[in-house]
């Protein structure tokens, strides 16, 4: 089975952060710290990967490339 991995956005809130995967709609989680909300986003996806399995939906294979851009003006 090919290794599979997903981009993850982690938003820092006022007083924790949150986490969300822009290829599996829904996947969301938060945490008090960026270190419990990588552990919790790494559970929510497992989780989310499982629920479609058992579902019979299809997966969605996450992009090749993930780029950051920074602004020119």
């Amino acid at each position: 089975m090919a290794v599979m991995g997903y981009a993850v956005v982690i938003e820092q809130a006022e007083n924790n952060y949150s986490a969300y995967v822009p290829d599996l709609p829904g996947c969301v989680t938060t945490g008090s710290t960026l270190e419990e909300v990588e552990r919790n986003i790494e559970e929510a996806i497992a989780s989310h990967l499982d629920g479609l399995r058992e579902d019979g939906l299809p997966i969605r294979v996450p992009p090749k490339i993930v780029a950051y851009l920074e602004p020119t003006r």
